[in-house]
């Protein structure tokens, strides 16, 4: 018996296995400290399983998996998954990298300073230049803090939503570097946009996640085998989203400055990177 690789929780294990299962490769899944490691039982299977595991590591919601799970899924097979609180405290660990998390709760415990009593002195801290007196050109940081200021509950919830679910998969599957980059040119430059078509006064992360969003998916396209996609109708979502922008139907102040800024920063950046050639 031959162990291949560790995949991080039993959930991606059982599916990978009931897959290889479909490709006729015996194997089975060894519990360890950080994950669950997959054991090939004949070494003739070793490469093809080899090749496989790397392919699922890319795209483990591929639905040629779900479907290997309905065809050759074992109900007796029995795994400790843990409770259900632990399952999704580990999945959304798993699902993001260090400069999306730290980013997901700097956000977090200023939108609770904010609403436990703090909020002019966030304010003062961390808006834009001019937004508050005595602001200038000097607080360079100000070009960037207001991306970490939300107003509302729905505000904050739709952007980190989509922070973590597509900022967690480029950092998981192409690094940080290109994460960084995009959180700090896209914090930036769409808020000397948004400041220039309404004045200082605005804040939020939509700038960044819109940056995320055209950079997944331009990149999903251009260069398929980086692991990154984002579907059609998530992409389509987020236009409406834009266009109803500049109507009045959401009933609240938008940023459509930052998110068309956004936008251009995260598609500009999928060109430059898909350019690159794949690392085989």
């Amino acid at each position: 018996m031959i162990e291949i690789g560790q995949l991080p929780n039993a959930r991606a294990a059982q599916a990978f296995i009931d897959y290889l299962k479909g490709l006729n490769i015996q194997c089975n899944a060894v519990q360890h400290a950080q994950g669950v490691g997959i054991v090939i039982i004949h070494p003739e299977d070793e490469q093809q399983a080899r090749q496989e595991l790397l392919q699922f590591a890319k795209n483990p919601y591929d639905s040629k998996y779900l479907q290997a799970s309905w065809d050759n899924g074992d109900t007796s097979a029995q795994f400790n998954y843990g409770s259900g609180t632990q399952g999704l405290v580990q999945q959304f660990l798993m699902g993001a990298g260090p400069l999306t998390l730290i980013t997901f709760f700097i956000c977090v415990a200023v939108f609770a300073g904010m609403n436990l009593g703090f909020a002019d002195a966030i304010y003062t801290q961390l808006s834009f230049f001019v937004a508050v007196p005595q602001s200038d050109i000097s607080q360079i940081w100000r070009l960037f803090t207001p991306s970490l200021m939300h107003f509302s509950a729905m505000h904050i919830i739709f952007n980190l939503l989509w922070w973590w679910y597509l900022g967690g998969k480029i950092e998981n599957k192409i690094g940080t570097r290109p994460l960084l980059f995009l959180l700090l040119v896209a914090g930036t430059l769409p808020s000397i946009v948004q400041f220039y078509l309404s004045g200082p006064h605005f804040g939020g992360l939509s700038g960044v996640v819109y940056a995320v969003v055209g950079y997944t998916w331009l990149m999903g396209i251009r260069q398929p085998h980086c692991g990154i996609q984002l579907p059609q109708a998530y992409m389509g979502f987020m236009m409406v989203w834009l266009v109803l922008g500049f109507t009045d139907l959401l009933g609240m102040p938008i940023a459509n400055g930052a998110h068309i800024g956004g936008l251009l920063v995260g598609l500009a950046q999928a060109l430059f990177d898909s350019r690159k050639q794949p690392q085989i």
